[in-house]
């Protein structure tokens, strides 16, 4: 009998956690990340077409220089949201370009950036100088691939260049799963705990069981 109510106890404590566990790290992963397939090779050769990425989603506020984001293009031909590198936030001056070839730089507030993700060391790509002073609240971006990104270089109206507004941001892309790979390793935990719980209370309802005495058998009257 104790051993019975023994494996109830823990059924009762180990299900209901592991439930609550599970439910919470689904929500939570679901709530704060999403997934996203590469479309285009402007974030080349950081991400190329086809690569899956893990982007936890948040305000354009907390994204910082050099972040990649998906945020929606202000180009009305572009329904979809874009992948883009942050350049440059509200208050900085952006400007192409210092150098040529694989020694070009964009500077950031009078100082040449140095950009180890671009393809084949080109900063710019398409001979379309820019000479910009972020606004507030807005972000300067930049694919990664300058030959063939369609960015802040064309936001702008005719030739000049042009800044998004920090509230198009999406959220940001993180390496591997981040914080999502936790949440995922609680949702598993949880699952093992509601199972164990389970068998818990189904070994509980056996040992019970087999400690009730049999009926004493029926009289029989010859």
């Amino acid at each position: 009998m104790r051993e019975g109510r023994r494996l109830a106890l823990t059924a009762w404590v180990l299900g209901p956690l592991g439930l609550v566990l599970l439910i919470g790290s689904v929500l939570y992963v679901r709530s704060a990340y999403t997934w996203v397939t590469v479309a285009s090779t402007s974030m080349s050769p950081t991400y190329t077409t086809g690569d899956r990425l893990v982007v936890e989603l948040m305000d354009g506020d907390q994204v910082r220089r050099g972040d990649v984001v998906l945020v929606d293009s202000p180009l009305p031909d572009l329904d979809a949201p874009v992948l883009k590198r942050v350049v440059g936030v509200g208050g900085d001056r952006v400007a192409c370009c210092e150098g040529s070839g694989t020694d070009e730089r964009v500077t950031l507030n009078g100082r040449p950036l140095k950009e180890s993700y671009v393809r084949d060391g080109v900063a710019d790509g398409i001979g379309r100088p820019y000479d910009l002073k972020v606004p507030d609240g807005q972000l300067f971006l930049l694919g990664d691939h300058r030959g063939n990104s369609i960015d802040s270089r064309f936001y702008g109206s005719g030739d000049t260049a042009g800044a998004v507004s920090a509230g198009a941001v999406r959220g940001r892309v993180v390496d591997g799963l981040g914080g999502a790979l936790f949440a995922l390793l609680g949702a598993v935990l949880g699952l093992v705990l509601a199972l164990v719980g389970l068998g818990c209370g189904i070994a509980a309802r056996v040992v019970r069981r087999r400690s009730v005495p049999p009926p004493p058998p029926w009289p029989v009257h010859t």
